[in-house]
């Protein structure tokens, strides 16, 4: 169990489990189980919401950026951390009902004051937000993966820290998925490395050329 705190350690079962039955209602759809995978948990993994939640106890962000609560799977992870480090996690989605479902379970586990959730566009609420964020984990369809940066990478903190996911996995997503980490590559202020965690995450980190650490 990756949570020491009670409450936390039984919503992440909760997760757990439907992760599982989630997966085999799928499979049992066949085809269709693709057509209706809103419906659907499709989480980052244990190993790679643990990264997640280790590189912010490390790197003690104020601002957390989650672009795809979808149903706060990976949130959990993120709002976890964030109260050991007292940063505040900004949740973006699309469908207000997967947020209304992650935010009951955040409730369940206490950490429902660490997270602030926003539904709408996410190139335009990156856009119409004033400040900077530290940590950023960047989980939407992928083909948004390209406009969601090229959007955010103007709010991105000095030595901010940015994690995109599914970047091996799923096959279909390959093609998008390359042009993404192009995107990050052309800029002359990111350092970027593949890892093979979970479906394949891109670990970025932002930094001006005037660092002294550089």
């Amino acid at each position: 169990m990756p949570f020491t705190d009670p409450a936390v350690a039984a919503v992440f079962a909760e997760y757990a489990d439907r992760a599982v039955s989630d997966r085999q209602r799928m499979r049992d759809l066949g085809e269709q189980g693709y057509e209706r995978r809103d419906e659907f948990l499709l989480p980052v993994g244990e190993d790679v919401g643990l990264l997640l939640h280790s590189l912010i106890l490390a790197q003690r962000p104020h601002r957390i950026l989650e672009l795809g609560t979808s149903y706060g799977y990976s949130t959990l992870f993120l709002a976890d951390a964030a109260r050991a480090v007292g940063a505040t996690v900004v949740s973006i989605d699309l469908a207000d009902y997967k947020q209304h479902y992650a935010g009951e379970r955040l409730a369940t586990a206490g950490l429902a004051a660490h997270v602030e959730f926003r539904c709408g566009d996410a190139v335009e609420l990156i856009a119409a937000d004033e400040g900077e964020f530290d940590f950023v984990l960047l989980d939407v369809w992928k083909t948004l993966y390209v406009p969601c940066f090229e959007a955010l990478h103007p709010k991105l903190a000095d030595e901010a820290i940015l994690v995109a996911d599914n970047m091996i996995s799923p096959e279909s997503a390959r093609a998008s998925v390359r042009e993404y980490r192009a995107a990050v590559r052309a800029k002359g202020d990111m350092q970027q490395v593949l890892l093979t965690a979970g479906q394949g995450i891109d670990l970025a980190v932002k930094w001006s050329a005037d660092n002294p650490k550089l």
